[in-house]
């Protein structure tokens, strides 16, 4: 049993990251666009420079190689006389869309801009150049992940109450479960 609940987290949680890296046409689809309101041109470079500091730009950076190689991989997999020639034109997109991530980051500028006024994000980037906000940017991904750990272990540990619980009342009622 505990192996079913690590594969059901796994599982969502796959999910959850297959969902977020999907192309804009997919999400748009799936939940609306936040509706952004203009911003001044020194929002937006405050937004700008406290992304930098974070170096938020590291999480998309890879993102428009990652969706030419799973498209790739799709039409490859139904198409495998063709891998030459898919090698080829991922190639060539790939070049025809270099810096195309970097829409990614003025959009996260906008919504910032949005969320934040401009000496909210200001000084947030003041925060983030401070030893502790850089200790913040150092060590919160570490405590993320063990979050993460602590979250899923304490899921499976709790998944088995509730199984031996339905257990439990079933057997009560005279309908063990097998």
């Amino acid at each position: 049993m505990k192996a079913s609940w690590g594969i059901l987290l796994a599982a969502g949680m796959g999910l959850g990251v297959a969902f977020s890296a999907l192309p804009a046409t997919a999400q748009q689809a799936a939940a609306p666009a936040q509706q952004l309101k203009p911003v001044s041109p020194s929002a937006m470079q405050a937004a700008r420079d406290l992304l930098a500091v974070k170096n938020v730009s590291q999480i998309y950076a890879n993102a428009v190689a990652s969706i030419i190689e799973r498209v790739k991989a799709q039409l490859l997999s139904s198409n495998l006389n063709y891998q030459k020639d898919l090698n080829e034109i991922a190639t060539v997109i790939a070049k025809q869309s270099a810096g195309k991530e970097k829409e990614i980051g003025e959009q996260m500028a906008k919504i910032y801009a949005n969320d934040f006024n401009e000496q909210e994000l200001k000084e947030l980037t003041v925060f983030y150049k401070s030893p502790l906000g850089q200790k913040l940017l150092t060590t919160e991904p570490k405590s993320i992940q063990a979050s993460m750990q602590y979250m899923n272990q304490w899921a499976q540990s709790f998944g088995d109450q509730v199984v031996a619980e339905f257990r439990t009342q079933m057997q009560k009622r005279g309908k063990p479960l097998s």
